[in-house]
């Protein structure tokens, strides 16, 4: 679901509330530096009734990893046991930018705070000595303490958004499932390879692991119609998130073999035509990345997502007035029966 505060809060909320009547699994909620993603879970999960909530994601930079589990036991608790724990480092920008923390070794911060979530929502007395993380303070009045709130379940999910090859191979190792972007079925497998890698070094494989790319979702008769409409998003991802020098999504475009025009894309949005940056974005990134067309050829995609290795497909109507959103949201539901791959 979009960024709340921007003006569509009402039609997130009914979106969810169609969602829930449909019986999708869950509706996400994202978070920058504008809306939080708590607050919006919250009220989410008041006013719907079976869908899961999950964070994609809560900031590590944004709060301690103690107040991630405070969080994620609360809205467990609240929602009757219905929430999912997405996590990720933001960007350098944003970390640095807007919270203040360094963006130094995210893979082993990212570790140690998954770690303390963990031991934290087990209810344990959490003391740990990690590089990032001391709790408590040495030499200091504190001491151990131990989470007070029992969430409903014994084990809350834990997903991260990964891109870069060594946060897959770590988000197989220490996480639940891994929430994807601009995923495509013709390249994912690289990816599932170094999840699965994670995956052995903790002794597992990639069964019960929940692979979840988030998809945008475009109903038309013409795809390639459909395809302008997702334009401005994947624009904004690879030419504007990030700096010129550290921007994940350009390198994971780069790395699919779009390279000329994810620089092009970069090159224009960063001077500010947006228009031009759009059209830069190579028709078939877009439809590699996306759900587009009608129900036979959106049923075809999902059948190539599940093949592909997909377990949860997260679908986003971006950038469409909520009758169209609704109305997308319910032609997935049929193209998934129409696929034959999931329910």
């Amino acid at each position: 679901m979009g960024y709340w505060g921007a003006g569509n809060d009402a039609a997130n909320l009914e979106l969810a509330r169609e969602a829930d009547r449909l019986g999708y699994s869950v509706a996400w909620v994202a978070e920058a530096y504008g809306s939080d993603a708590p607050s919006v879970l919250a009220w989410v999960a008041a006013q719907t009734e079976r869908i899961d909530v999950g964070s994609a994601i809560l900031q590590i930079p944004a709060r301690r990893p103690t107040m991630a589990a405070m969080t994620a036991a609360t809205l467990d608790t609240l929602s009757g046991g219905r929430f999912r724990l997405g996590l990720g480092v933001s960007g350098p920008q944003v970390s640095e930018g807007w919270y203040g923390v360094k963006f130094d070794k995210p893979l082993a911060r990212t570790r140690e705070y998954v770690d303390i979530v963990r031991s934290a929502l087990r209810r344990e007395r959490v003391d740990y000595q990690g590089k990032h993380f001391v709790q408590p303070l040495p030499d200091g009045p504190g001491k151990a303490l131990k989470l007070t709130v029992h969430p409903v379940r014994e084990h809350i999910p834990i997903y991260l958004a990964s891109i870069g090859p060594k946060n897959l191979e770590l988000t197989g190792e220490i996480a639940d499932g891994w929430l994807a972007i601009f995923y495509s079925p013709e390249h994912g497998r690289e990816s599932l390879e170094l999840i699965a890698k994670g995956r052995a070094k903790s002794g597992k494989t990639l069964e019960g692991f929940d692979v979840v790319p988030t998809t945008p979702l475009v109903v038309e008769d013409d795809w390639r119609v459909a395809a302008d409409t997702a334009r401005p998003y994947a624009a904004l991802y690879v030419g504007g998130m990030g700096s010129r020098e550290q921007n994940f999504y350009n390198n994971l475009a780069c790395r699919m073999g779009y390279e000329a025009e994810a620089t092009e894309c970069q090159d224009r949005y960063l001077a500010k035509d947006y228009a031009g940056a759009a059209a830069a974005v190579p028709l078939g990134f877009i439809d590699s990345t996306s759900l587009l067309g009608p129900k036979e050829r959106i049923a075809e995609k999902m059948r190539a997502l599940a093949e592909s290795g997909v377990t949860t497909l997260t679908v986003s109507p971006i950038l469409q007035d909520l009758e169209r959103s609704k109305a997308a949201l319910r032609v997935a539901v049929d193209a998934l029966d129409l696929a034959g791959v999931g329910s």
